[in-house]
């Protein structure tokens, strides 16, 4: 029936459109699409009042909702309605408000010059040209099997048995078809200068029924899917702080995208999730300016591990790989033994490598065809040539577990890894603490 109302207006049938959009609002009277149509056919078909009713309370939910883009269609409506009523100073404060949340709004600028024209006209005593209405109405939204306008009555015997054989059950069960299972569902995000703007792929998404919620620090989708569960996705918190106010989000066909405006332009976000700092902080995030710092976490003993005990007992660091911990300080020990200069010695041969420890041979070969570091640090050689030749998998494992334990983790297995997030694992006797502490 959506299909139907929306076909109806399109064609200038507004006097059909508005009977299903009624019969629409009364089972789903949260949606702010239908409201807004609806108060477009009044404006279009003189009923002014009306008009004004519809887009009070769809700018009532956009406020709610936050969805700035639909609040300035809304608020676009209601001042049409009001000017069209006469009320020119009302009106005004409602282009206003338009202009604050999207000055490219379509139309808004020819209502603006008309109503600015009109106010001129007016008698300098006329209550007319006086701004009274509040710039968010105080409105309530009719619950669902009430009508909230007599919209049926504007509709022609004719036309409304026509359109009435059309069966609801099956446009619902279309949409239910083509929304996207919830196990399907991807997501994706990219970064500019001043915003991240992140994409959930899901088809079908009823705009009625969805949520989102921005904060500062993170936010939530939520919306219902056709097995009768509910889809819901959150990132608390996120990598930086950004400005709810300017925000946006959409919900398209095929998506939902939100555009967040950083706090700070020309923050680099290594990822879309921060990490929660230790409770007591005060903090939500933590973002780091430089890489981490870890302590010892005694400061009164700062030797509270010998050097034979640390031989004894090296360090094992957290891993996912399937040949078990990796001993990487010993790793690092082999490679930085003094490797033969190319400008006065040939390549090393296979015996005279540095020995690898047990299990890792493969894994500390040199590169024979990659000069570039022959003469730098040669354990940066070697995680550059270990991320060089893996595959995918391996790269997003090896990225995902470095950057969200703040390098203290460095995984190869994407099947552990991504299962969850990588936890800090500093090494045994240190303590991790935000940089700068």
């Amino acid at each position: 029936m959506a299909t139907q109302a929306l076909e109806a207006f399109n064609a200038g049938n507004y006097a059909l459109a508005i009977t299903l959009y009624t019969t629409q609002l009364s089972q789903y009277p949260s949606t702010l699409d239908y409201y807004i149509k609806r108060s477009t056919a009044y404006q279009r078909t003189a009923d002014y009042a009306s008009a004004l009713s519809d887009a009070e309370v769809a700018a009532a939910l956009a406020h709610k909702r936050g969805r700035r883009d639909v609040l300035a269609t809304a608020q676009l409506r209601r001042g049409i309605a009001l000017y069209m009523l006469g009320r020119y100073g009302d009106a005004k404060i409602c282009f206003e408000a338009v202009k604050r949340l999207n000055d490219k709004e379509r139309g808004l600028d020819i209502w603006m010059g008309k109503c600015e024209k009109g106010l001129r006209e007016l008698p300098a005593d006329d209550e007319k040209g006086l701004g009274n209405v509040k710039e968010i109405p105080d409105v309530e939204v009719p619950k669902p099997g009430t009508s909230h306008d007599k919209g049926k009555e504007n509709v022609k015997p004719d036309d409304a048995g026509k359109k009435g054989q059309s069966s609801a059950p099956t446009q619902a069960s279309s949409a239910a078809e083509a929304q996207t299972p919830a196990n399907k569902i991807r997501h994706d995000w990219y970064q500019t200068r001043t915003d991240v703007v992140f994409t959930l792929l899901a088809k079908g998404v009823p705009k009625d029924e969805a949520s989102i919620d921005i904060e500062e620090q993170s936010f939530s989708i939520s919306f219902p899917l056709a097995s009768g569960a509910t889809y819901d996705f959150s990132i608390d918190p996120l990598y930086g702080p950004i400005n709810p106010s300017t925000s946006i989000s959409n919900i398209y066909s095929a998506k939902i995208e939100i555009t967040l405006k950083k706090s700070t332009p020309g923050q680099n976000w290594k990822a879309l999730e921060g990490t929660a700092l230790v409770k007591g902080k005060g903090k939500a995030i933590d973002a780091p300016a430089g890489p981490p710092e870890y302590v010892a976490a005694s400061a009164t003993s700062p030797a509270t591990t010998s050097p034979t005990t640390a031989a004894e007992h090296p360090p094992s660091y957290p891993t996912s790989s399937k040949r078990g911990p990796k001993d990487w300080d010993k790793l690092a020990a082999d490679l930085t033994k003094k490797k033969p200069s190319s400008k006065s010695n040939p390549k090393p041969t296979n015996a005279q490598l540095p020995s690898a420890p047990e299990g890792q041979e493969e894994e500390l070969a040199y590169d024979d065809d990659d000069d570039d570091d022959e003469e730098g640090d040669p354990v940066n050689s070697f995680f550059k040539k270990l991320y060089k030749d893996a595959d995918p998998d391996t790269r997003r494992a090896m990225i995902k577990s470095y950057q969200e334990s703040n390098g203290t983790a460095l995984s190869t297995n994407w099947g552990e890894v991504g299962k969850g997030k990588v936890e800090i694992s500093p090494p045994e006797g240190m303590v991790a603490k935000k940089w700068g502490e």
